[in-house]
């Protein structure tokens, strides 16, 4: 029925990194990672691209599904990311999503269980959920009806009388898949990440590929030229947080680590703030009193003084730790907001490429939006997220969900 092109990893693709966030995770490795991923992207929109790196469009669907043919049996099945937990939820009939999963989730599960199983899907494919008929609404826009539907964040949206508009309403749910997996049993598969090509009668099939056709996302000469002085910044500040990025790296899987909560204090300042960066020295002195929060609540939450002495002394290190290497960390920071200013610069550039309405439902309407954002596939380095995260994380943060 379709068929999926893709490129290969080495990673199950369960969660996938903001390109700026492996500074943290693999320090100067991560650095080099995220400077080559940038001179990728800008050589693709420069028009001397070598194909080093594969561009996908991330949707912004929800939930994940997982579907197709269970390598170890044989059947067709479906589910969600919890396919690849340690007690995996694996979905063959209606009885089993009834028993592995309720509300919501589980009507589209079934939706997709029947749906999904007519395509003759062939090996194991990862896709976002868009809508079902249910989630499908008549909206008007600037005096145009449109026909929407909200599976997480953003509204999309296309005139009623389209082609599009038209293959929407028919179909009995829309999905976009974006990864493939191969691999002798569930717990053992590696991710590609593509698309598919192709069409089905009652499953409207987004497609994931990124493709320019109107030359209109082309860098020009005076945009290139803004771009790299904006890669020199990022490259400049990294080659100083070198060190203490590599320290931080070592431990940024540990929870109280400063490592770790400082790729969560992005987060935290992107949840709480108006939509703009701060001055990166201010950005140090609130990471500092956001870790020190952190550790208070650690100390105020134990019952006995040995269980609040371990964190308080955890507390006095790592601050001082902070404030010996105060230097350092600034530039650490500078690093990541500076590879965000570059990444947003392509990201805003490769948005203009939209096939489908893209809008956040305001009190007062809808505003429109770029898309959630894309994937950017090396074959070594692996998969990263560019996503502008002031404009579509925070909305993704605050914004009530249309499904459990």
């Amino acid at each position: 029925m379709f068929s999926f092109k893709g490129f290969i990893t080495k990673d199950r693709n369960v969660h996938l990194e903001h390109l700026e966030d492996d500074i943290i995770n693999r320090g100067s490795k991560g650095g080099e990672n995220a400077i080559s991923f940038l001179k990728s992207v800008r050589d693709m929109l420069a028009g001397s691209s070598r194909a080093k790196v594969n561009m996908t469009v991330k949707w912004d669907g929800a939930p994940a599904i997982i579907c197709g043919i269970n390598p170890e049996n044989g059947k067709f099945f479906v589910g969600t990311k919890a396919v690849f937990n340690k007690n995996p939820k694996v979905n063959y009939t209606t009885g089993d999503i009834r028993k592995n999963h309720s509300g919501d989730l589980a009507e589209k599960l079934s939706v997709a269980l029947r749906e999904l199983g007519r395509l003759g899907i062939k090996g194991v494919l990862q896709g976002d959920f868009l809508y079902t008929q249910s989630d499908l609404k008549s909206i008007n826009i600037d005096g145009e009806k449109m026909i929407s539907f909200t599976p997480n964040t953003i509204t999309y949206a296309v005139p009623v009388d389209s082609s599009i508009g038209k293959r929407i309403s028919s179909a009995r749910m829309g999905i976009v898949f974006h990864t493939k997996y191969t691999g002798k049993t569930l717990d053992s598969m590696t991710a590609g990440f593509g698309t598919v090509r192709g069409s089905a009668r009652n499953v409207f099939l987004a497609s994931a590929g990124y493709k320019d056709v109107s030359g209109s996302a082309k860098l020009t000469r005076n945009e290139l030229t803004q771009f790299n002085a904006k890669l020199r910044m990022a490259e400049g500040s990294l080659s100083k947080a070198g060190p203490m990025l590599d320290e931080m790296s070592k431990s940024s899987s540990d929870g109280l680590s400063v490592g770790f909560r400082l790729k969560t204090f992005f987060n935290h300042y992107i949840r709480n703030t108006q939509g703009h960066m701060a001055k990166v020295r201010n950005l140090v002195d609130m990471f500092r009193d956001y870790y020190m929060n952190v550790l208070q609540a650690e100390i105020d939450s134990r019952k006995t003084p040995a269980g609040k002495q371990k964190y308080k002394d955890m507390l006095e290190k790592n601050l001082n730790y902070i404030d010996r290497n105060k230097n350092a960390l600034t530039m650490a920071i500078a690093s990541h907001v500076t590879l965000q200013n570059a990444k947003n610069f392509l990201v805003n550039k490769m948005s203009e490429i939209q096939s489908i309405g893209h809008f956040l439902k305001t009190s007062n309407g809808y505003r429109v939006t770029a898309p959630e954002g894309f994937v950017a596939v090396d074959r070594v380095a692996g998969a990263v997220k560019l996503v502008d995260r002031m404009e579509f994380s925070r909305a993704n943060f605050t914004m009530p969900k249309g499904w459990n």
